[in-house]
């Protein structure tokens, strides 16, 4: 894949933000689910369910451009929400185990859409601060990816 093309990490944390904020259980109805969105916290907290570790920085803020700039998510004063056309990715994705699930969307994604671009920025103390929030909630210690992984994908 192409340096254009969507990385591994876009699905992972398009999966994560899903996950977190309530649209995978069940195939719950929008109206449902929290309105407001999930936060960053939240996020890198499913990610690490995911994945057993949490996105970089750079990760999160290379994703959150590409997805958002897709028109797949939003970004507002710090909430992280599904746009409908996100939820129809998400809906219409080919069913697999759950071990296989950012996989699955990773294929979708790279079949279906054009990464985007959006100006969204992601401070280092703003992605400190949810890695903390994370430590605290969880009590569990920090995992991160090892650098040669975080860049590919």
């Amino acid at each position: 894949m192409g340096e254009e093309g969507w990385r591994w990490a876009d699905a992972w944390i398009f999966v994560s933000l899903v996950i977190a904020g309530g649209a995978g259980r069940h195939r719950r109805a929008a109206t449902t689910r929290r309105p407001e969105g999930v936060r960053l916290a939240d996020v890198l907290s499913t990610a690490d369910h995911l994945n057993r570790s949490l996105p970089a920085r750079h990760e999160v803020e290379a994703a959150v451009r590409r997805l958002a700039g897709a028109g797949l998510i939003t970004v507002s004063d710090g909430w992280f929400r599904v746009t409908p056309a996100g939820e129809h990715l998400w809906r219409t994705r080919p069913n697999g185990g759950f071990g296989t699930t950012v996989e699955a969307v990773h294929g979708v994604l790279s079949r279906r859409h054009t990464p985007g671009t959006s100006d969204w920025t992601l401070g280092d103390d703003e992605h400190a601060a949810a890695v903390q929030e994370f430590a605290v909630r969880t009590g569990q210690p920090v995992r991160r990816r090892p650098a040669q992984e975080s860049s590919s994908g």
